[in-house]
């Protein structure tokens, strides 16, 4: 334990190991698959704009109802591209067909035409269709909420780094804590995303208003944290030695803060995990956000954010490649 700080570029290693997976989803991916730079998250209706079906065939079995039926109707009633994903589901103990299917929005001027138009196309084709759910979200909604998606992000951020400086304004340069807080929180934000960008090409997780509450959410636990940790530090350095480096001190608070910080968090852990096994489907993609932001929100206030005050500490980015530059010389000098 007393090695915690001395080992801080294992753990910053160990937090690139995880965020590279993400960023090659996040932006090369998309690039390398469609040719056209983009981002790599699938963004639900919420963001993208378009209207998600929820329908059930009663007359139909399963394992009979396709995709492409489906898409040929939802094309005859005026939806061409329509995207479908069978989603069965049981009712009562029997199985029963049903599906998601994503499409353009519907008209603003007459959207029960289409909706009309779209059902007796199913009708036609399966039999009884029951429709469960209609969402639709047009561009200029979808586009507005994009926007305070990422005013909200920036604005959290910005209240978080006057915050921490003001609040330790009574330590030794009170705005290196905000500013370490901030790179704390934006490794936060790549794991989350990153991850997010994985699942949502391997399982389908889409980003949706519960999304964007899951990643303020997990500011708020990396925050949380880091205070925890910055604060015994702050009393620390009022009340150390003379002997005590600044490393000591920092390795020493992170000694201290540990067991509370991780015994704190392992009660929301275990509330998150049994809400993610027996929770339900609704709240399942957004539980799941919020036990991964929870994790590399404790993980970063200890592993990354402390260790960022030793690095700026000893402006040790003047010697990351001092050393390379000195072999150099050296080989030249020997040959």
């Amino acid at each position: 334990m007393e090695h915690l700080v001395r080992r801080r570029y294992w753990w910053f290693a160990f937090s690139l190991l995880i965020i590279l997976p993400g960023l090659y989803m996040l932006f090369l991916h998309p690039l390398l698959t469609t040719g056209r730079p983009g981002i790599g998250l699938r963004p639900s209706i919420d963001f993208a704009g378009g209207a998600l079906w929820e329908l059930r065939f009663p007359d139909v079995t399963p394992e009979t109802l396709s995709t492409d039926r489906i898409a040929q109707a939802f094309a005859e009633a005026g939806f061409e591209s329509a995207q479908v994903q069978l989603s069965p589901t049981v009712i009562d103990g029997q199985p029963v067909a049903a599906a998601l299917v994503r499409t353009r929005p519907l008209s603003e001027s007459d959207p029960n035409a289409e909706i009309d138009a779209v059902t007796k196309a199913l009708t036609d084709a399966f039999g009884t269709v029951s429709r469960e759910r209609l969402e639709s979200v047009g561009p200029t909604v979808s586009a507005e909420s994009t926007r305070s998606a990422i005013i909200a992000v920036l604005g959290a951020s910005l209240i978080i780094l006057l915050y921490l400086t003001w609040a330790f304004r009574k330590a030794p340069h009170p705005f290196r804590y905000g500013v370490c807080a901030l790179i704390a929180m934006l490794h936060d934000v790549l794991v989350v995303l990153g991850i997010a960008a994985i699942l949502g090409a391997t399982i389908g997780l889409e980003v949706d208003a519960l999304f964007l509450t899951a990643l303020l959410t997990t500011l708020s636990f990396s925050v949380h944290d880091t205070i925890v940790v910055f604060d015994r530090i702050r009393e620390n350095l009022i009340n150390r030695h003379p002997a005590e480096t600044f490393d000591d001190i920092v390795n020493h608070s992170l000694v201290q803060t540990l067991p509370r910080s991780i015994n704190a968090q392992l009660t929301t852990f275990f509330t998150l995990t049994a809400l993610l096994l027996f929770g339900g489907d609704t709240i399942r993609n957004f539980v799941l956000i919020l036990l991964i932001g929870l994790v590399s929100g404790t993980y970063s206030s200890i592993f990354n954010a402390a260790q960022l005050l030793v690095v700026w500490e000893h402006r040790e980015w003047r010697n990351w490649f001092k050393r390379g530059r000195q072999d150099e010389v050296e080989v030249r000098s020997g040959a």
